[in-house]
């Protein structure tokens, strides 16, 4: 059955009558619906359970209260009214051009009209979503629901294909903008109780919703940062148990087992409230398994970004600790593109610090870091052979094990298989990008660029027991680089923290394109 029926077994149906270990979101839903007349926006990376949400609200407006036993907002003073809900979900519309979408929302209104047992007369689509609208209201003398599930997905599923995609991309956000536009219209206005849409992206109120400014943006107010995701409050309050038996099945202490799920797959936050929620595809994938893995990042590649980041042949280590003024989150529009504001909202970067409306963005964990570097190394480096793409994993083991002379050799073998022109010219930053993606994409804990009082160290390398500074140079003796270390005290910070401090020089010869000079020295 469609997800738009009114009737018939819908996603939250599913959730709640399967054998699932759910977490009640409930209060703040109620938070969002006590409102008496209310327009949201939420947008949230894929897979953070946008879809569940629109499918509670709708069984929550058609009253199916015992849905709903023992949850929270069962024991409220929700009043268990019955109103029409329309669904309209735009990953079940054709948009491959401008008339096919403007056929599939025709045809996906005349389904739900079938539905509620009448037919649309009007012929063009703003009038016909307004005549749906009014007729709802009319037939059950009540306001409507309007649910909105992936309303980016006929404009965001055309970036990064080029100019032909990208005006398709255009021509599908002006039919995006006169079909939302009608919700503003004083008739639907009366008719509607409440509009809620949501999708990965935000684009600026300008391009779509610039006739809707009532519109009540919920994405990164603090009240509605853990409305999705888990916060580590509910990990442990409905979790225990799983991980007790993942840490017995992975034969190692639960202490660490929860250290490591924090460092895999928590992170994310939305507001500057700096509350951090997990991943939830992500973890409950780990507990069915029983294997950490990149589960998130697995169900879609973020080509359009990779593009973005090729054509503007974007600084990568950059992105960890990006800083932003709070007036670039607005800046979401097809003609002028701006590539941090759209890594946020994607998830592969996320709030991490916030002081005076400047925004400090990172990588949310491990699970996001090491599969979107890894990612890109691939699609930037372009290395050719699978058999050096398997040594990136090495690059972690021995350093890990002290074995310097192999990490040495092996970065020199991957090295000599990249091809020769790059986006970046042969420079100490080319050296330092490739670096840095090497080690990343070999799951090694890696901090780019960390800031002390004196200075910025290039790179930082961290394990259980040490931690690795390491200042790269070009043509210049390693010696050198372990001098600066020295000079500016980088491996102060550290002293203390129990772990083995060792300081490593690197020297790239831009001719040989090889590490030809290297020291390590223990602190």
């Amino acid at each position: 059955m469609e997800k738009f029926l009114p009737v018939g077994i819908s996603e939250f149906e599913k959730f709640t009558k399967g054998n699932f270990i759910y977490v009640d979101k409930t209060q703040h839903i109620y938070e969002m619906v006590k409102i008496p007349q209310a327009f949201y926006f939420l947008s949230r990376p894929r897979r953070f359970g946008k879809t569940l949400l629109v499918s509670t609200l709708q069984m929550l407006f058609e009253a199916k209260k015992e849905l709903f036993k023992g949850l929270w907002i069962e024991k409220s003073d929700w009043q268990w009214e019955y109103h029409p809900v329309m669904v309209i979900d735009f990953s079940q519309i054709s948009l491959d051009t401008p008339e096919n979408l403007k056929f599939g929302i025709d045809n996906m209104l005349d389904k739900i009209a079938k539905n509620f047992s009448f037919r649309l007369k009007q012929q063009l689509l703003k009038e016909r979503f307004v005549e749906l609208i009014t007729n709802l209201g009319k037939k059950f003398d009540n306001n409507v629901i309007i649910l909105v599930d992936e309303y980016d997905k006929p404009i965001i599923e055309h970036l990064g294909k080029g100019e032909e995609h990208l005006q398709i991309a255009k021509a599908n956000r002006d039919i995006l903008k006169q079909f939302f536009g009608v919700l503003k219209s004083l008739d639907v206005s009366a008719a509607v109780r409440m509009v809620f849409i949501t999708g990965i992206s935000k684009f600026s109120r300008v391009s779509i919703f610039s006739d809707l400014n009532n519109l009540d943006d919920l994405t990164m107010q603090n009240a509605f940062s853990t409305i999705l995701g888990y916060t580590e409050e509910e990990l442990h309050r409905y979790f225990d148990d799983k991980i007790k038996a993942l840490a017995n099945a992975l034969k190692t202490e639960t202490k660490e087992i929860y250290q490591k799920i924090q460092d895999w797959y928590n992170g994310y936050c939305f507001a500057t409230k700096n509350v951090k929620v997990y991943n939830p595809f992500s973890l409950i994938n780990l507990l069915k398994s029983k294997e950490f893995k990149n589960y998130w990042f697995e169900t879609a590649t973020p080509s359009f970004l990779v593009n973005l980041i090729k054509e503007k042949k974007y600084p990568i280590p950059d992105m960890e600790k990006l800083e932003l003024s709070e007036l670039r989150f607005s800046s979401y529009d097809l003609d002028r593109l701006s590539l941090e504001p759209l890594l946020l909202q994607t998830g592969y970067l996320t709030i991490q610090d916030v002081k005076e409306n400047i925004y400090t963005l990172n990588y949310p964990n491990q699970e996001v870091k090491v599969s979107f570097l890894s990612y890109l190394y691939d699609q930037i480096v372009e290395t050719p052979s699978t058999a050096i793409k398997e040594q990136f994993t090495r690059l972690h083991e021995y350093l890990n094990q002290n074995e310097i002379n192999r990490f040495i050799d092996t970065v020199n073998s991957i090295l000599s298989s990249i091809p020769y022109q790059h986006i970046y010219d042969q420079d100490e930053h080319y050296y330092h990008t490739v670096f840095y993606l090497m080690l990343s994409a070999s799951g090694a804990q890696v901090h780019t660029e960390v800031l002390t009082s004196l200075g910025r160290i290039d790179l930082e390398v961290y394990f259980a027991d040490k931690i690795y500074i390491i200042e790269l140079k070009c043509n210049q003796p390693a010696e050198k680089a372990i001098e600066q270390i020295k000079q500016k005290k980088y491996f102060e910070k550290h002293k203390g923290s129990g772990k083995m401090i060792l300081l490593m020089g690197i020297n790239f010869d831009t001719e040989q394109r090889q590490i030809v000079d290297w020291k390590i020295e223990n602190i």
